[in-house]
């Protein structure tokens, strides 16, 4: 077989190798802690997804072997939850292991991944020329759901999609509210009345989600953190609702410090990768804590010292700012970071709230440092 045939057939194919996610290592490692802890018992939707995900992403961390074993096991999940088993819902699962024999040199294996593709198309064609299977959307959208928010914004118009062909799948609607409820987390608009009413209707059809039970329902965080550490199989994603919930036991449980301060170490300790947030958090329970502010510092040093992504930064530069300003009350320094936080050119909460406080700060024209905010603030309307 000709080599070129071959290469436009793979790039052809709809797969993780082929949705152009572009992870950094950071993210990587992040995604992996994520991963680990979605529930692999029987009667996770999501399962066959997760492997495939966690395949490609040992792939791009260099463990082909790895790889291949995540893919497997991916294709068995499919099979094991599918009648009959075999239909569209493998396709994106035999894309990735013709991609990675590919690159692994494993040519003959490769195609024979390739027939297998061309085999189910036949058996299942497209609705259409110009739209892929409902299952292909879905699989599409989870993925890029735990991505950029450019993703996760192309992830909900994706899951409309695969709802709009197979409307009565409750688990890509509850997936799509999910995806809404975290695109507009830091937003100031939040969500609108549509999508309210679509949270409501996704509870009432799927209410063993976890995660869904963690929107808005502060009130029970204890509970719900106990109950995610139990069954993680429902959850749809352990830690953010287990992180939901330690940040609302900081208002539970004022005057146990001591508490605090464990629950979030053990938060680390589990997940080292994808613990960036937390450490912060941490340092603000220690600055209030009799442990006092020097290990709040100790953690902010070695957070600063780290090789971080430019988003990552700008993340912990405002953090810093405000921990400098409130526990540290030197103003200068907070200055300095916010402006570093709003000269990465990144739009995210972060660089506006640093906007906003330089900007109030600027306005009372009481600082010292008010010239140099208001060149700062200048470069930042200048065209990129």
């Amino acid at each position: 077989m000709n080599s070129y045939p071959k290469i436009a057939q793979l790039e052809a194919l709809q797969c993780h190798f082929t949705w152009d996610l572009d992870p950094n290592r950071s993210k990587l490692l992040t995604l992996m802690d994520k991963l680990q802890d979605i529930g692999t018992e029987e009667g996770n939707f999501w399962l066959g997804q997760v492997y495939n995900l966690q395949g490609y992403i040992h792939f791009l961390l260099g463990s082909a072997d790895e790889a291949k074993s995540f893919f497997s096991r991916a294709a068995e999940a499919f099979r094991r939850m599918r009648e009959p088993d075999e239909g569209p819902w493998l396709l994106v699962n035999y894309g990735n292991q013709a991609w990675l024999h590919h690159r692994q040199g494993e040519e003959a294996e490769s195609r024979a991944c390739l027939s297998k593709v061309e085999a189910l198309m036949e058996e299942y064609p497209s609705p259409s020329e110009d739209e892929l299977h409902p299952e292909v959307y879905a699989e599409k959208a989870w993925t890029l759901m735990q991505f950029s928010k450019e993703k996760k914004r192309l992830a909900a118009d994706i899951f409309q999609r695969a709802m709009r062909m197979q409307p009565d799948v409750v688990e890509w609607q509850t997936s799509y509210v999910l995806g809404l409820t975290s695109l507009f987390k830091h937003s100031d608009t939040g969500l609108e009345g549509d999508d309210w009413e679509k949270m409501r209707q996704a509870k009432e059809q799927d209410p063993e989600n976890l995660y869904l039970a963690a929107q808005n329902t502060f009130n029970e965080a204890r509970e719900l953190a106990t109950r995610v550490l139990r069954n993680p199989v429902g959850s749809y994603n352990f830690t953010s609702p287990l992180m939901r919930g330690l940040n609302w036991q900081q208002r539970l449980w004022k005057n146990t410090q001591t508490t605090q301060s464990c629950l979030h170490e053990e938060v680390i300790s589990l997940y080292p990768h994808s613990s960036f947030v937390k450490r912060m958090d941490l340092a603000s329970v220690y600055a209030k804590s009799n442990q006092g502010l020097a290990k709040s510092d100790q953690i902010y040093r070695e957070l600063l010292a780290r090789d971080l992504e430019p988003a990552e930064t700008q993340v912990l530069f405002n953090n810093y700012a405000k921990y400098l300003n409130s526990e540290r009350r030197d103003r200068q320094r907070s200055i300095k970071y916010h402006m570093k936080a709003a000269e990465i050119p990144i739009d995210s909460f972060f660089r506006q709230s640093s906007i906003k406080t330089l900007e109030k700060i600027r306005d009372k024209r009481r600082d010292r440092m008010c010239r140099e905010i208001d060149e700062c603030l200048a470069r930042l309307e200048e065209p990129q």
